[in-house]
């Protein structure tokens, strides 16, 4: 019993998380177009987008419907974000500080993605079990 108490109070930790960062897309949309990539069309509808997901993932697992859709999908745009942005700008930076930050969004979203694909992984399709 106490075990699903401790496992629900992290799931909704992680749910204030992805709701705050998801209103900051919001309220600071201007401050995360630079790492929308330059390539992609559609600029800053990207912010806006990531931040409607973020919300709506957090949502999902706090009201508990759609958990592991949710998650797999949460876990699924943190992975890209890895991959597209993070990683290259690790690569890419030119000094030590903008390296380290760039490691540190690296593996802040490779463990916000595994948390993710661990609820996902835990739900079924009524939502958590606990």
């Amino acid at each position: 019993m106490a075990q699903h108490i401790i496992a629900r109070i992290a799931i909704y930790l992680l749910s204030i998380v992805m709701i705050a960062f998801g209103v900051y897309h919001f309220l600071h949309p201007r401050n995360l177009l630079v790492f929308v990539p330059s390539n992609i069309p559609g600029g800053i509808t990207w912010v806006y987008v990531v931040g409607a997901a973020f919300i709506l993932a957090a949502l999902a697992f706090i009201f508990n419907k759609g958990v592991k859709v949710a998650g797999y999908l949460l876990a699924l745009l943190l992975i890209i974000f890895v991959l597209t942005i993070h990683l290259p700008n690790w690569r890419q930076a030119g000094d030590d500080e903008m390296r380290q930050g760039a490691l540190i969004n690296i593996l802040k979203d490779t463990a916000l993605a595994a948390f993710a694909l661990h609820i996902a992984g835990s739900a079924d399709s009524h939502g958590m079990k606990y």
